[in-house]
């Protein structure tokens, strides 16, 4: 059984998952819509696409179409979402879900009415670092985990000013003001994707952006933002809790390892830096970084990244960590590009198989409103001084 999708904005990300889908044995015709017509025309003619759309609405109007997968701003993520499943198509979305409440809570509620899969594309639900500790809870390795911490540190002069003017256009400023904690999914889901609890609530500090280039200015900013950096700390069902961070100015080689986590418990505790990660419990300590370092399948001035930032470049070549289990993804890929940390491959796998069998992914809406809604709650915290806020749950995805 195999089923055709429509990729959603022809951007520097969305070229790498066109190839993954395409490659998948259970994903027949692969389509392409995108703002800018000629974006659009070149991804099909440079992978051999099945053709493109106008638009998204004659994408989704379209019985050539099963299901589509956005690589949008991510501001634009929830309607789009929307869109996609009240059209009758399956959805895969790139992080985050939505930025409000009410987008999440209307996104959960078509996947209930429709049945159609959803899926959001979070990259640290296999991180090494989380499929690790993942691995390790389940075995009890931890003893009681009571505390844990996720960043997400991307400096800003590393990638991301050309990133968001390739994007954003004449008016990237605006757009490149995005507030760091309405992107939380990447810190949060490292944590929440091998501890299986959920925040209940969170009190957070932004940091007011210093270096007066016109990014993070509330004037120019389409956000009001002029926060760089920021720090969440949550409080977790049954007790516990855990810190993230959000840095966009911050001395740190990102390029080497944007995600890193920290997992503590009563009997051991996993801790990960840029270039080590360590094990350790009451006896001593054991460096664990090969089995967490991903290889690269890519190297990074491979021609298809010629568009892409050297500072971002190692997000689109990371192979697989002696972690990572492939038993049960297609050999076909086996030859392919991964990126982030080794992640594209299952994510796409997670989906293809969700759709084709009629389960649910990994990262389903439930799930991905977990990822989401703390860092909504958590920026709004901040924007009151710090105030502890709690944070709603949509519950587990229905059986």
């Amino acid at each position: 059984m195999t089923f055709s999708i429509g990729i959603v904005g022809a951007g520097q990300f969305s070229g790498q998952f066109a190839t993954l889908f395409q490659a998948h044995p259970g994903v027949g015709d692969v389509y392409v819509t995108d703002l800018l017509p000629e974006r659009a025309a070149r991804l099909a003619s440079a992978q051999g696409l099945a053709g493109t759309f106008p638009s998204y609405q004659a994408m989704l109007e379209s019985e050539d179409v099963d299901a589509v997968a956005i690589f949008t701003q991510r501001w634009t993520h929830g309607p789009l979402v929307l869109q996609g499943l009240n059209a009758g198509k399956h959805v895969y979305s790139a992080v985050p879900m939505a930025i409000s409440t009410e987008e999440i809570a209307a996104i959960t509620d078509a996947v209930k009415a429709t049945g159609l899969t959803y899926m959001m594309g979070e990259t640290s639900e296999y991180n090494p670092a989380t499929v690790h500790a993942r691995n390790q809870i389940a075995e009890g390795a931890f003893g009681r985990l009571f505390y844990a911490e996720g960043d997400y540190v991307h400096d800003m002069d590393l990638g991301f000013y050309e990133a968001y003017q390739y994007s954003g256009g004449e008016n990237w400023k605006a757009t490149a003001s995005y507030p760091p904690l309405l992107y939380p999914t990447h810190a949060v889901g490292g944590v929440l994707g091998a501890w299986k609890t959920h925040a209940v609530s969170v009190s957070a500090i932004g940091v007011v952006d210093d270096r007066g280039d016109g990014v993070f200015d509330k004037d120019v900013s389409q956000f009001g933002n002029d926060v760089s950096n920021a720090t969440a700390l949550f409080e977790v069902a049954g007790g516990g809790s855990f810190r993230t961070n959000e840095f966009r100015r911050v001395g740190y080689p990102s390029h080497i390892r944007e995600s890193r986590f920290r997992f503590f418990g009563t009997e051991a505790s996993m801790e990960q830096l840029a270039t080590v990660a360590l094990w350790q419990d009451k006896q001593g300590v054991k460096d664990i970084s090969e089995l967490l370092e991903p290889k690269p399948t890519m190297a990074p001035d491979d021609p298809s990244l010629q568009h892409i930032a050297p500072e971002l470049r190692a997000a689109f070549t990371s192979g697989s960590a002696p972690v990572h289990d492939r038993a049960r993804l297609p050999r076909e890929f086996d030859s392919l590009h991964n990126g982030h940390e080794g992640s594209h491959h299952f994510l796409v796998d997670d989906f293809v198989t969700a759709v084709n069998e009629r389960t649910l992914p990994s990262v389903n809406a439930w799930v991905a409103a977990r990822y989401t809604l703390p860092g909504i709650i958590a920026h709004e915290s901040a924007r009151q001084g710090g105030v502890r806020l709690e944070i709603p749950d949509f519950g587990d995805a229905p059986q």
